[in-house]
């Protein structure tokens, strides 16, 4: 892996010369100079930013574009001369930026210049282990190949997708189109699983259906902005810079800041006189549960006519948040008593209420549920739908909500339930399939590094991401990558830890190569046109996805091209708008001609909207029928899943479901070994893994490094100052960094997870220090979104003299397993004779419990002979059951029965669950006999509960109403057995009788 090359912008300029606006990577211009207003007086006023390496009189073109280095979504102008771009402005009549841009957007666009992009296909020789230039035609070749043999031999579930946050719409469908009716898996995520996830969870908890509900002008009007667990200066400067000015203007917000650090946002808050939330990290709920009981506790607080009205679970939350008085919030939490209920009062008496998430809520303890406690208070309040009045759970990555639109990432396209069959239909008739697969929910990425451990996945697709730098226990996450049992394919710009362990390297475009549609956190649609051409034989994400499905021979029901475009977006584009119409998220009234000039458009946009939407609910009503809702929703507290039936039951319909959570502690919590809480999270100057923004002098000059952040106490206690190395370690790994000290809380320790090994010198991988901070992190995640728990680890840390680690990092170790892998001739062979299928265990299973049920059905109808109605009840049954289980003989020869294998010993656990002798009444032995007759069905009927699914995977659709025929059967016997009990329940346990032995069975 060659390291990073950093440039600043005067290497690009012809003169030496850069002509820029402002210098906005410097600290104290990071977010440019105050224009105050209130967006009750005066719209928020324009200023242009721009940096240029020609001057502007040179310019000879500029393109429409967007950033994609935060998910402000700040639309740009791309300058270009003799086919290079040259620099970039702000547009000033967009309503999302007005023309400003951070320091992320002002110089990471400099990557595009960057001379080690991959420009050419690689894929590893056989021969040494090494990358090697390849052709288009091998690459895809190969992919095809590989591809091909798995579906084949192991069906298409042996492939797995992982995606990114930073392709654009138009690749999103275009990669949900292949993975979901091409291959018809499930297996697709994509980072967008470890930033916005829980946003998308609590949404559809809350409101019934993803997508954010208000608009950046909310953000005008408010009265009280109460931001938990994001660090907006860092993450969307842009959309600071719009609060600071409030802030600075008249009638200014009232700011409440809940985060465990004082950052930037948190000095801004006790500047304005506004208040300082600092939650120890994980107790989320705790606080937001405390503030919400004084919140209903005051009649003055909440809106009990728009509760009425428009939510249900009311009740729920008030008896959830008795339990959390003041005292007892202050004393988990760590925040004083008087400063929660000062907060608590400010919202309750806000007309105009604001409140933001971002990673400390999401990648915390109890996640969806503290999220959704944010909704909560929004709820109870009525702050929805109004001008100033919204919640907005935020995304991080620009795309990232396209992503979620579009199906890639544990969605289905258009936000359509996959638990509900006319949505799915609806999709397979949209894009004229005979099915989709819709099972189940799609696997998220946690669940996918099991099934690679478990070589049930064999081939993995990464496009745009960097797993092996930001996937929590990255030993772990190496030794998967590296393994010889799974073939991966890393797409991307440039070279980096992934593509270093990859199989097949496939060169992308970047943003200004391409065209296609962004869409922001407030639901604005930008359109970004290709400015230059890709360099080298680098294709767009979506002409890779494309080509490669036509190689495949995908086809739609009709015998045509599953993908009818290879590189035309527009096309793409306008597909996606009749796949989405109709759907929350509708683009049907939106075409590239109307996104070309002039601002964003918000979705929905169609008749009823034809220049888009600026709030979601104005009307107090949600997508909460069982028609619209894009969930049927979760337990918060254990992630049960919430049965279509149940769900009914709840009736919501229209309404917004409150949702009420206990708190509970995380179960990683520190001890005497691990005594410090870890931190992990976003600088200002750079982005993710810092693939764009690594390239840039002026970002890197101002956060070169990893650093650790610890209190004045501890260091103090370390005796540490700023600079000194400090090692930090975990159950799972270590890193080493220079110390950041202050504006922390004891205990605590902040890790920044940009960092790498990309950018350091090889040496063979020695003495290349350990930075990366999920060499730290554990693999667990929230019940519920399913999204990783980055923060609250439990780590140790100590002062150290210099680079402590001298061994071969952790990265260059798995790339020297990787090339040894493939030294070893045919390792990377998947042998079929070497892998056995469960299928056939499973239908093993079913064949000997059905034989048991049927038997004991003959076996306790004799017994209990003068029960009548009991007697001619199992006769019935079993003749229906009976039925039943012939109708599947034919799946059994289909699929056959593997012999070999060991089942459960059905004998010793119907001896067990019908013991030969035991005392007590008649009426009691019948009760002990359904008793155990309802566990043996359960048995069944649970091996054909999770064979149903199964038989769906395989698209045998006849074989799968068959089974959920034999389920519904025989779940109807143990209905009628449970039936049974329950009416001689009362008279058999409470009156006493005379005992008798039981005569043996």
């Amino acid at each position: 892996m060659p390291r990073r090359k950093v440039h600043d912008l005067r290497h690009y300029s012809q003169s030496g010369d850069v002509f820029e606006s402002r210098k906005s990577a410097e600290v104290d211009q990071i977010w440019g100079e105050r224009k105050p207003f209130h967006g009750d007086d005066k719209p928020w006023d324009v200023r242009v930013d721009k940096v240029l390496v020609e001057p502007e009189d040179q310019v000879e073109k500029w393109v429409q574009s967007c950033c994609v280095l935060c998910s402000n979504g700040c639309a740009i102008d791309v300058a270009v001369k003799d086919g290079q771009v040259v620099g970039l402005r702000g547009r000033e009549v967009d309503r999302i930026n007005k023309g400003r841009l951070g320091p992320k957007g002002m110089y990471g666009w400099c990557s595009m210049k960057a001379e080690d992009r991959l420009k050419v296909p690689q894929i590893r020789n056989p021969e040494t282990g090494e990358l090697e230039p390849a052709t288009w035609d091998e690459a895809l070749g190969l992919m095809v190949k590989k591809a091909k043999e798995l579906s084949d031999e192991y069906t298409p579930h042996s492939i797995a997708f992982y995606t990114s946050g930073q392709l654009y719409l138009e690749e999103y469908h275009t990669l949900a189109l292949l993975g979901k009716a091409g291959f018809g898996t499930l297996h697709m995520d994509g980072n967008t699983r470890l930033c916005t996830a829980t946003a998308a969870a609590a949404m559809r908890e809350s409101f019934g259906c993803d997508g954010q509900p208000g608009s950046y002008t909310d953000f005008d009007h408010c009265d009280t902005l109460f931001m938990v667990g994001h660090n907006m200066a860092a993450t969307q400067t842009v959309l600071w810079s719009r609060i600071l000015d409030r802030l600075a203007g008249p009638n200014p917000p009232f700011l409440i800041v809940m985060d465990p650090r004082c950052t930037s946002v948190g000095h801004a808050a006790l500047e304005h006189g506004g208040i300082h939330l600092p939650a120890r990290v994980g107790t989320n709920l705790c606080l937001l549960n405390g503030i919400l009981k004084i919140l209903l506790d005051n009649e003055e607080f909440h809106d009990n006519d728009w509760i009425a009205k428009h939510t249900i679970g009311i009740d729920d939350l008030r008896a959830t948040v008795k339990d959390y008085p003041l005292e007892r919030v202050s004393e988990i939490t760590g925040v004083d008593a008087e400063l929660i209920k000062r907060a608590a009062e400010v919202i309750g008496r806000s007309k105009r209420h604001v409140s933001t998430c971002l990673q400390g809520v999401y990648q915390s303890n109890q996640a969806t549920a503290s999220a959704c406690a944010v909704n909560n208070i929004h709820l109870v309040k009525g702050a929805i739908g109004k001008e100033g009045a919204s919640v907005f759970q935020f995304n991080g990555q620009p795309t990232a909500q396209n992503n979620r639109e579009a199906g890639c990432d544990g969605e289905f396209p258009g936000f359509r339930n996959p638990s509900n069959p006319a949505h799915m239909q609806e999709l397979a008739d949209r894009w004229n399939m005979r099915t989709l697969p819709h099972w189940g929910q799609p696997t998220h990425i946690m669940s996918l590094l099991k099934f690679i451990e478990n070589g049930s996945v064999k081939m993995l697709w990464v496009s745009g991401t960097n797993p092996a730098v930001s996937l929590p226990e990255l030993a772990r996450i190496r030794r998967n990558l590296a393994s010889k049992d799974l073939f991966v394919v890393a797409q991307d710009i440039f070279p980096n830890e992934t593509t270093a362990l990859a199989d097949v390297v496939l060169p992308a475009a970047q943003w200004a190569e391409k065209t296609g549609c962004g869409t922001n956190v407030d639901r604005c649609v930008h359109l970004s046109h290709q400015a230059v051409k890709p360099p080298g034989e680098a294709w767009t994400d979506m002409k890779i996805f494309a080509e490669f499905a036509n190689r495949m021979g995908f086809k739609d029901k009709d015998g045509n091209p599953l993908i009818p475009w290879t590189d035309d977006s527009e096309a793409a584009f306008n597909h996606w708008r009749m796949t989405s119409k109709g759907r929350p998220c509708d683009y049907s009234g939106m075409s590239y001609d109307k996104l070309t000039g002039g601002s964003g458009v918000q979705w929905p946009c169609n008749e009823e909207h034809p220049d888009g939407c600026e709030r979601l609910y104005t009307d107090g009503k949600f997508p909460t029928t069982f028609e619209t809702v894009e969930s049927y929703g979760h337990d918060l507290f254990t992630g049960t899943v919430i049965s279509p039936q149940q769900f009914k039951a709840m009736n919501p319909n229209g309404r917004a479901i409150i949702k009420a959570c206990h708190y509970h502690p995380q179960e990683e919590f520190t001890s005497d070994e691990y005594p410090f809480r870890l931190i992990t999270g976003r600088v200002v100057h750079q982005f993710h893994t810092r693939t764009k923004t690594g390239r840039s002098k002026e970002l890197e000059d101002a956060a070169p490094d990893v650093f650790v952040q610890i209190s004045d106490e501890d260091a103090e206690a370390l005796g540490a100052k700023s600079g000194d190395m400090i090692l930090v370690e975990s159950a799972c790994g270590s890193l080493e960094g220079p110390a950041k000290v202050g504006e922390i809380a004891k205990g605590d320790v902040f890790v920044p997870f940009h960092y790498g090994a990309a950018d350091q010198d090889n040496n063979g991988g020695k003495n290349v220090r350990s930075r990366a901070a999920n060499e730290l992190t554990l693999s667990a995640w929230d019940f519920v979104s399913k999204q990783p728990t980055f923060k609250g680890g439990a780590v140790r840390i100590k002062k150290v003299d210099g680079v402590q680690i001298h061994s071969v990092s952790g990265q260059y170790k798995a790339e020297q397993d990787r090339a040894a892998v493939y030294k070893e001739k045919g390792a990377t062979d998947h042998k079929k004779e070497d892998h056995h299928r469960h299928l056939e265990d499973l239908i093993g299973e079913f064949d000997a419990f059905s034989t048991a049920v049927l038997d004991k059905m003959v076996e306790l109808g004799k017994i209990h002979s003068d029960e009548m109605e009991l007697r001619l009840g199992l006769k019935l049954h079993h003749k229906l059951c009976s039925q039943a289980v012939d109708r599947m003989k034919p799946l059994v020869e289909k699929y056959g029965e593997d012999e070999t294998q060991a089942k459960t010993d059905v004998k010793s656990l119907v001896e067990a669950l019908f013991p030969t002798h035991r005392l007590g009444s008649k009426q009691y032995k019948v009760m002990l006999d359904f008793n155990g007759f309802q566990t043996l069905l359960s048995h069944l009927i649970g091996w054909l509960q999770i064979l149903a699914p199964t038989l769906l995977t395989l698209h045998d659709e006849e074989a799968n109403k068959i089974v959920l025929d034999a389920a519904h059967l025989f779940g109807q016997v143990r209905s009628w057995a449970n039936d049974h009990n329950k009416v001689a329940a009362p008279q058999t346990l409470i009156v006493p009788v005379v005992m008798h032995p039981d005569p043996p069975h």
